[in-house]
């Protein structure tokens, strides 16, 4: 037997030679012995110990100081109610050998009583005797030969920090050989099983079961690999961003890179990561795994579980780096895998076989008997689409590619495979587990469809007529989609089958600047699979205003001088486009529509007045016009009277008075200077007609008889359309009660 350092930690190793693994009582156990005290180190980088001392076989959690570098740990959320691990520092690998049993354990507990069944077995038998180490929080197995498999499976238990109590046994899984390429930086590293996440531990148990009570070598150097992922970590360096691009004149912003937690968000140790990442020439398939192991964790503690597969694949497997690209968390939160860029083409560790021309998502947990939630599924579909759209191919789609030596197809052969592919569509796997790889149909759909339910809202700064809009020049497009914003690339506008504008996946608005004419203006969307959807629509440009063609004019008409003065405002207006709408702003607002022209009001007598109109067309151009005018009570007895006149005083009429006359041709004469002007009369069931002379002609008979007695009536008007001097001569026919004239000016 030798003493050697193994990353870090020196423990007592095995011969080299394999050690045979014979079935008895169904259990095999391999143990290491521990005769003296263990020391464990925190490797610098790979290898250099820094040795710390531990005691040998205490029970009860390990007392350690303050947390280190690493997430805030709080408690449970409504969102995750699962309580976070506590975070104990301790060293970043401790590497136990599995030693064959001799006498006792090094808990000085006899491994089984003699004669018996167990002891029979623990004879040759190998196994971790139940023993204290230092914190840790993520276990598996490693042998030296990436190429070997283990015929057994390895099982495990730890004790927690947290509680002090032991779990049960747990299996650590084992995919087979190493799926990193033997030519790549990750080299051929070390066989090794899937990493287990069992959460702070201090205390660890393992044993190998042979499988089916088969004999079968056991791999050279076979080892547990504790890791402590709380490690101080150096910061990890700038992930590469494509920049905009430019397609004319017009910036295209650059293709929206999924949200994820970075490596310098979930503390990539980027010391461990000695060489330079290789690229593969472009993305055909995106693998998706599962870690298995256990879904019982915090989402809280998904950072340091990522940080426990880096150590893991890197001080373990002797990998480069992180071998996956991408990894999702049970809560649908995305952690950026491999160094190198998430918009390149990273060649990762993955897939055996496999590789090149493709990328990997495992999603943390075990999902052979679950699926994921479906934020885990649409984080998985953006991913897909991000990456296979990168290179113009659509996640619903198939393609062929060539293995470079996977135990389901030798090398050079061709497979048939999904754009996106369960682990085990290459390999002899259950990865990534039967929950997860039924969702996988479901997952192509979302990753490979087209921008949904896309709707243009309303266009701000131009008014919809039918299927066209009508604007000034400068509009701003409101859309919604019913795709989420993480599944889509950006959203254009062209005009006349210009592109005019690009915005961002995330933006739901633009802004444009027509010139004057029709044009078609299309919106189009574009998903991450680089599917689109587009909206079409006619904009007309108009940057003229309505013209009114006449007026506004105001003109007495006949009614009540009852404390008002009856009038109409009159106007005609047009536009080239289509008037929108007509409306009287002062003296106060009336909405008058499109097709008339002219609108009855009153006006307060002896007040100047002033009207405005406000014509505004489709493209919302308007024009104000306005008129003032002011009407004036002209008294009865200013008037020239012939004949027989008598005086009425009642507070009935016009200023308390009017002029009766009851004798045929009687007159009233006034001489007026205004546009416009009225009669005003009281009418009873006793008058009778009057006749009418304007500037000395016959302007008509008036019939001033009413069964009802109505007083300070207009009962004539005349409009001359513009200021002049006029004469206005009243002639009884019968009997008839005059009260003035009512002169607008």
């Amino acid at each position: 037997m030798r003493t050697d350092f193994c990353e870090g930690t020196r423990v007592n190793l095995l011969p080299r030679s394999s050690a045979l693994i014979t079935a008895a009582a169904g259990t095999l156990l391999l143990v290491a012995t521990a005769a003296l005290p263990v020391t464990t180190a925190a490797p610098d980088e790979r290898g250099a110990p820094v040795t710390v001392r531990q005691a040998e076989d205490q029970t009860g959690p390990t007392q350690a100081g303050p947390t280190q570098a690493g997430p805030t740990q709080a408690g449970p959320t409504q969102a995750d109610p699962i309580r976070p691990d506590p975070v104990r520092p301790g060293p970043a690998l401790q590497a136990l050998e599995l030693a064959p049993v001799g006498g006792s354990s090094p808990t000085g507990r006899s491994m089984g009583a003699p004669g018996s069944a167990r002891a029979e077995a623990a004879a040759g038998a190998r196994a971790v005797p139940e023993r204290r180490t230092e914190p840790f929080s993520l276990i598996g197995a490693t042998w030296t030969d990436p190429r070997a498999r283990l015929t057994g499976t390895v099982q495990v238990r730890t004790r927690s920090v947290a509680t002090g109590r032991w779990t049960g046994w747990q299996a650590l899984e084992s995919d087979g050989v190493s799926p990193a390429d033997a030519h790549s930086v990750d080299g051929a590293g070390r066989g090794r099983t899937d990493p287990l996440w069992v959460g702070t531990s201090d205390g660890v148990q393992a044993r190998v079961a042979a499988d089916g009570g088969r004999t079968g070598l056991l791999p050279d150097g076979l080892r547990l690999d504790l890791i402590n992922p709380d490690q101080p970590r150096t910061k990890a360096l700038a992930t590469p961003t494509a920049a905009g691009r430019r397609a004319a004149a017009v910036a295209v912003p650059a293709r929206p890179v999924p949200k994820m937690v970075t490596r310098a968000g979930w503390g990539a140790d980027e010391s461990m990561v000695k060489n330079p990442p290789e690229y593969t020439t472009d993305v055909q398939v995106m693998f998706v795994h599962h870690t298995a192991g256990t879904n019982n964790y915090s989402c809280r503690d998904s950072a340091r579980i990522v940080r426990g597969i880096q150590a893991y694949h890197v001080r373990s497997n002797h990998w480069n780096d992180i071998g996956y690209n991408f990894l999702v968390d049970r809560c649908g939160t995305l952690f950026e895998g491999r160094r190198g860029g998430v918009n390149r083409a990273v060649l990762g560790a993955h897939t055996l076989g496999f590789n090149a021309h493709s990328a990997a998502i495992a999603v943390l947990g075990d999902y052979r008997s679950r699926g994921v939630p479906a934020l885990v599924r649409t984080v998985i579909a953006q991913v897909a689409a991000y990456k296979l759209g990168s290179y113009g191919n659509l996640a619903t789609g198939r393609t062929m590619l060539r293995s470079s030596g996977s135990d389901r197809y030798p090398e050079g052969t061709l497979a048939s495979l999904s754009r996106v592919s369960g682990h085990r569509d290459t390999g002899f796997t259950a990865c990534p587990g039967t929950g997860l790889y039924n969702q996988l149909g479901a997952i192509r759909g979302i990753a490979g469809a087209g921008p949904a339910g896309l709707r243009l809202v309303r266009v701000t700064g131009a008014t919809a007529v039918g299927p066209a809009y009508y604007t000034r020049g400068l509009i701003s497009p409101l859309w919604t989609t019913g795709t989420p914003s993480g599944l889509l690339n950006r959203f254009d506008l062209y005009v006349d089958g210009k592109l005019a504008l690009s915005a961002r996946n995330t933006h739901r608005k633009g802004t444009l600047r027509l010139p004057a004419g029709r044009h078609t203006l299309t919106l189009r969307a574009t998903h991450l699979s680089g599917r689109t959807a587009s909206i079409t629509r006619t904009v007309i440009v108009d940057a003229t205003a309505p013209r009114f063609t006449t007026g506004p004019a105001v003109v007495l008409r006949r009614g009540s001088l009852n404390g008002s003065v009856p009038i109409r405002v009159g106007w005609s207006a047009a536009d080239g486009g289509g008037l929108r709408s007509v409306a009287l702003t002062r003296p106060k607002a009336v909405n008058l529509g499109v097709t008339a022209n002219g609108w009855a009001g009153v006006a307060r007598p002896g007040a100047a007045t002033t009207w405005t109109l406000r014509a505004a067309d489709r493209a919302g151009n308007a024009r104000s016009a306005s008129v003032t005018r002011t009407p004036v009570m002209v008294s009865e007895a200013t008037a020239t009277r012939t004949g027989r006149w008598t005086v009425l005083r009642n507070s009935a009429y016009l200023s308390g008075a009017a002029l009766r006359s009851g004798t045929g041709g009687s007159s009233l004469t006034w001489t007026v200077s205004g546009r416009s002007a009225g009669l005003a009369v009281s009418r009873t069931s006793g008058s009778g007609t009057v006749s009418v002379y304007l500037d000395g002609r016959a302007a008509g008979t008036l019939n001033l008889r009413s069964a009802q007695t109505l007083h300070r009536q207009a009962v004539w008007v005349k409009n001359w359309g513009a200021t002049g001097r006029h004469t206005v001569k009243i002639v009884v026919n019968g009997s008839a009660t005059l009260d003035g004239l009512v002169v607008l000016r």
